[in-house]
């Protein structure tokens, strides 16, 4: 796990302690460890709350700061706890564990359409990917072959390759416009599927769920074009208006 960031330990965690290590002129707040993901790679950051004795504060979202830093963004401007003092980290899982679901959907979605991806954007209830590619494909099928993988159950794990590891496979980068989480000196991979063979093997610095039978029925949505060799397919979690 890359050093304050609890979220890669697990991501059901609904809370954890920390400590204030710094504040931002506008009001943010950097704890020592971070159990809220920070916006990147199309997912957005975690909502919730900070506790400590004698205050609260609600935290909208979370985004990367200088370095590894996790900057906290509050709701709206109030007191915040001096540097030093320990919180208690609560996020919004309803929230969480929605990007669970569609993050690990869109993976499930690049297998269905074996194109490289050009871009992708991730809510608590649906998300996109855009294609290279010049045809779409039929609605219908996509959206059979999707849910016939989530159906299967497959577990979802992560591991982690050195960067050397990560250049000797280019293969595993399906993204055109975002480029692997480094900084570490590694890379953390999530494997859809058991054993020497899974269903997918990509990078990716995201939150997902531990199975793909946790996502449920998935809605294809949207087919549209966005450029001569560029297609943008919407997919919808289908318990979700």
């Amino acid at each position: 796990m890359e050093a304050g960031k609890l979220y890669l330990a697990d991501a059901y965690r609904a809370t954890a302690p920390g400590l204030v290590a710094a504040h931002g002129a506008d009001g943010s707040v950097v704890l020592d460890q971070s159990l809220f993901y920070a916006t990147s790679g199309g997912q957005p950051g975690d909502r919730g709350m900070l506790a400590w004795e004698g205050g609260t504060l609600p935290i909208g979202t979370a985004i990367k700061g200088d370095g590894d830093t996790i900057v906290l963004i509050p709701e709206e401007q109030g007191p915040l706890p001096p540097i030093g003092t320990p919180v208690t980290q609560e996020i919004d899982m309803t929230l969480r564990r929605g990007h669970m679901r569609v993050h690990t959907a869109l993976h499930l979605l690049s297998v269905v359409i074996p194109r490289p991806v050009t871009g992708g954007s991730i809510s608590a209830d649906k998300g996109r990917l855009d294609f290279d590619m010049d045809v779409a494909p039929e609605k219908a099928a996509v959206e059979a072959a999707l849910n016939e993988l989530i159906a299967r159950d497959l577990p979802v794990s992560d591991r982690w390759i050195t960067d050397a590891e990560m250049d000797a496979q280019p293969e595993l980068v399906k993204t055109l416009s975002v480029a692997p989480p480094r900084g570490s000196g590694r890379v953390r991979l999530v494997q859809i599927g058991a054993g020497a063979d899974p269903v997918d093997l990509q990078p990716c610095g995201g939150t997902h769920v531990a199975r793909t039978g946790e996502i449920g029925r998935i809605r294809v949505g949207k087919m549209e074009k966005k450029g001569r060799q560029n297609r943008r397919v919407y997919i919808h979690l289908d318990d979700t208006p």
